[in-house]
């Protein structure tokens, strides 16, 4: 089996998956103001101590996160253990600054794996590569670090960098051997000439496969994931960030790539109290339309309270999402991108020979999907298993010569909001 097809292999579970949970949660949703507060509002670590002296999330109870995922749909899930600001939420021997030395006093990640297992959920790892508080890690001249510029932090340049990779390679490796199989690890992230060797990416991809041969990774090591032969850290799949591609992503040989677009409920991942800028639940169910007719996933992010509560405006939207899902999950799960143009009414989902016209407006009550070069043999609306008329209307003589299917929804009024779904079975 080459590398592309072992590639193929693991992150198949995955494309037919198509939906999963992003969680941020660390010392940061303690002021509140997103996971970045250390760098934008440069706070160093002495200042940044007294939410780690106070952390204790009385109300996390990842059993309910896990329930409430398999509510709105989602497969799989990926949960911070260590973000830029360095705090681990996961027990490890190399640092003190962990959730088990907090008034917390627990390993959190073990019991997120545990709960969402349980759930039937599959499991992954977000790990930041990045590390604002390890002495080890670049001060002064990092674009991203909170003390960058600063005269005090002008020794702490990166000249013992090697140590901060052994430390982060160790904590990598405690994750893939203490909390049993991990089916996706998602590491955050290169940018500069912090990118693929200057992390130790071939050395730690080979502990890696070695600890986890089948697991799945994103491309954020660094690397070229889209030539004929990528590095061995190059990742599995692609991530795209706040947004969805224009389209199907291939390699340099035309072959469509594994990708997912990790996306927000709001403005930002992890928890804003001032942040109520959130989705319409319309706006998230079309996004993971968008996604997968486009070949890929949605990664949705929800950043729970300081208290380990999941903002009530994420739970709705999220269980309004499952209700959608329940009656039209079909189109979602082993879907990708179909054989036909995108209509103007909608997008087109497919697997095998069934197509799914997912109607967003049908403001005369007919909707056309043009150029399919197959007969339908059956047609039915998704939601209630009736079926739908696809009989062509007198006026069909109008259009130019070539197979069309016409979908008569009788009014301009979807039959199930916010999005009908239509299933079509095409002739082999």
């Amino acid at each position: 089996m080459t590398e592309k097809e072992k590639r193929q292999e693991r992150t198949r579970w995955m494309m037919n998956d198509r939906f999963g949970m992003f969680i941020h949660f660390g010392l940061y949703s303690i002021p509140a103001r997103g996971e970045w507060v250390r760098s934008y509002e440069a706070i160093s670590v002495e200042d940044y101590e007294q939410y780690f002296n106070s952390f204790d999330p009385i109300d996390y109870d990842p059993k309910k996160w896990a329930q409430l995922a398999k509510k709105a749909g989602m497969k799989y899930a990926v949960m911070t253990t260590k973000h830029h600001d360095g705090f681990c939420l996961f027990d490890s021997q190399y640092t003190d600054y962990k959730a088990t030395n907090t008034p917390a006093g627990r390993d959190l990640i073990k019991e997120y794996v545990d709960a969402f297992r349980q759930e039937g959920i599959k499991v992954g790892l977000y790990y930041s590569l990045l590390d604002w508080h390890h002495p080890d890690f670049p001060a002064y001249e990092d674009e991203h670090h909170p003390m960058r510029g600063k005269e005090e932090y002008k020794h702490q340049n990166g000249e013992h960098f090697e140590r901060y990779i052994e430390y982060y390679h160790a904590q990598v490796r405690e994750l893939l051997t203490n909390y049993g199989k991990i089916d996706l690890l998602w590491f955050d992230f290169s940018y500069g000439e912090m990118s693929g060797e200057k992390w130790g990416a071939t050395r730690l991809m080979e502990m890696v496969r070695e600890l986890q041969p089948d697991i799945i990774i994103d491309n954020r090591l660094g690397g070229h994931i889209k030539a004929d032969h990528p590095e061995i850290y190059a990742g599995d799949y692609i991530s795209p960030e706040q947004i969805i591609p224009p389209r199907c992503i291939t390699d340099s040989s035309g072959e469509a790539l594994a990708w997912e677009a990790c996306i927000t409920l709001n403005g930002g991942w992890g928890y804003s109290s001032c942040d109520h800028n959130y989705k319409h639940t319309r706006d998230v169910i079309h996004l993971l339309i968008e996604c997968v007719s486009k070949g890929g996933n949605l990664l949705l992010n929800v950043g729970p309270d300081a208290k380990g509560n999941i903002p009530p405006e994420s739970v709705n939207i999220l269980t309004e999402v499952g209700q959608w899902m329940e009656k039209n999950a079909a189109s979602v799960y082993g879907c990708g991108a179909a054989d036909y143009p995108k209509p103007e009414w909608g997008r087109l989902t497919q697997k095998g020979n069934k197509l799914y016209a997912h109607v967003y407006e049908c403001s005369l009550g007919i909707v056309v999907i043009n150029d399919v070069d197959k007969k339908v043999k059956q047609a039915r609306l998704l939601h209630d298993g009736s079926e739908a008329d696809i009989t062509p209307p007198w006026f069909a003589f109008h259009y130019e010569a070539g197979s069309h299917i016409f979908i008569n929804l009788k009014s301009s009024r979807l039959p199930h909001e916010p999005v009908t779904v239509v299933e079509l079975l095409l002739e082999e």
